[in-house]
């Protein structure tokens, strides 16, 4: 097991940041860490990274203690921080050399970072001369100095053009095939993208562990649909197999359904059968954006 939380909890004051939470990550997993600001996200990266220690509760990277055995835990890990903390006036190699040098590590790894992050053609630049999306690869190239089995990152894309984007994002999958990653960030596309599995906390708490492929096959699904007058939402829940109604403004109204079968054609004979002329019907499949909504109240 790469990544083992058990019962982590923390505070600040009377603010609860995190509230018993676990998990465990599996060698291997891309895994999103996703939460509204202030849910707890950082607080528990700062944990895992041995920055910060928690008030109850255990956690293990490769089996080290974050507690007892922290330098164990740091060896393991490569964290790209949210805000990249660069030498802007150091150029690319110099700078790589300084981290290889705090790690105790050969000078020959440079040259192999720099090529798995695609720094070549810039290598010979200062860092401040740089690109947003490169100065990101600086970062991901000293996370991964010491070659660690987990990587941490932290909003890892803010601030990227969708080219460079996409460019980051190759970068993650192909660092998944031997390491494990735990990647928080705000962009729900991008977990969609590159993880297998999604954990949402909110409020301190833990609210849900869903693989991706498991989230897309959910039988819920929900249809959009307007009409030309308000309808009580109690007369749409006479459909077969409503979970919910919910009028969004006017006369449109979003039903959702406990079934995989396309309800459209339901929704249709039933306004037509009660004298509802149908203005719009659509179906909406139920993504990760949904879940997070429908989680953390946002």
């Amino acid at each position: 097991m790469s990544l083992k939380v058990k019962n982590i909890s923390k505070s600040f004051g009377s603010q609860k940041a995190l509230n018993n939470v676990s998990f465990e990550i599996k060698k291997g997993e891309i895994v999103g860490f996703l939460g509204p600001n202030g849910a707890g996200k950082s607080t528990m990266m700062k944990i895992l990274t041995t920055y910060s220690k928690a008030d109850k509760g255990q956690a293990f990277v490769n089996d080290f203690d974050v507690i007892t055995q922290p330098k164990e835990v740091q060896k393991s890990i490569g964290y790209l921080p949210e805000h990249n903390p660069l030498y802007k006036d150091m150029y690319v190699k110099e700078y790589l050399a300084f981290n290889a040098a705090i790690y105790k590590i050969s000078k020959k790894r440079i040259s192999s970072v720099i090529e798995q992050t695609g720094l070549i053609p810039e290598s010979h630049k200062k860092i401040g001369e740089l690109s947003k999306g490169y100065q990101q690869r600086v970062g991901l190239a000293s996370a991964l100095l010491h070659d660690p089995e987990v990587l941490i990152l932290d909003e890892p894309t803010t601030g990227l053009d969708p080219n460079q984007l996409i460019e980051i994002r190759k970068l993650i999958k192909q660092f998944s095939q031997k390491k494990t990653i735990l990647l928080s960030t705000h962009i729900m596309k991008e977990v969609e993208a590159v993880c297998d599995r999604v954990l949402i906390i909110n409020k301190g708490m833990l609210v849900a562990d869903k693989k991706l492929a498991d989230l897309r096959e959910d039988n819920e699904q929900i249809i959009e649909v307007e009409f030309d007058f308000r309808v009580e939402e109690a007369f749409l829940k006479r459909l077969p197999k409503v979970i919910n109604v919910v009028n969004t403004g006017g006369f449109i109204y979003e039903i959702t359904f406990d079934t995989s079968q396309d309800m459209r054609s339901v929704v249709f004979d039933f306004a037509h059968d009660n004298q509802l002329k149908t203005l719009q019907l659509s179906r909406k499949n139920k993504n990760l954006e949904g879940l997070f909504t429908e989680l953390t109240g946002n």
